[in-house]
């Protein structure tokens, strides 16, 4: 079922299909929409790359663009927020709107050095423990598209939306 999308994915030419695959799967939950810019590291009829979306792919709105500027000529980059290692500013710290675009890089090399460099302004980061270098791509999109779901509330209109204090310790109040 065709659905208005809450948030773009943006993965900057991924390599590993499940990964992708994963990812779709985040999107369909989550009411975004996927945008995989080429290279690809995997072929889109890759069986792995749909059996990591299991079922979910069939109801998945993405697109394959050739290169970054096909990309920008859809999407405005002053509504992107690039998540890298390298990033100042922590992803909870950020005001997330309908709309936003999420862009990560690949899984081995990251966001290119001339994209951090133009928007680092937007670069945001998931803080680790020194003793882990990176999270796995799937993961942090997950992380990160829950954030901003998180935080635009009932508006996003895919979550359903729980009473006050569910889930908090006792005695926590809001």
């Amino acid at each position: 079922m065709p659905y208005e999308p809450i948030l773009h994915v943006v993965l900057y030419q991924p390599e590993i299909h499940y990964n992708a695959g994963n990812v779709g799967r985040t999107c369909v939950a989550a009411g975004a929409k996927l945008w995989m810019v080429r290279p690809l590291g995997f072929r889109l009829t890759d069986r792995h790359l749909r059996r990591a979306g299991l079922d979910y792919w069939e109801h998945l709105i993405w697109q394959v663009v050739a290169d970054w500027n096909e990309l920008i000529q859809y999407l405005p980059p002053e509504r992107m927020w690039f998540f890298s290692k390298w990033g100042q500013i922590v992803y909870t710290d950020v005001s997330y709107r309908v709309g936003d675009i999420l862009v990560f890089g690949s899984e081995t090399q990251g966001l290119p050095q001339w994209i951090r460099e133009r928007y680092r302004d937007r670069l945001l980061r998931i803080p680790l423990r020194p003793e882990a270098r990176s999270l796995n791509l799937a993961v942090s999109v997950g992380i990160a598209v829950f954030e901003a779901l998180r935080q635009l509330g009932p508006q996003a209109g895919t979550l359903a939306v729980l009473p006050d204090g569910f889930g908090q310790p006792a005695g926590y109040s809001v």
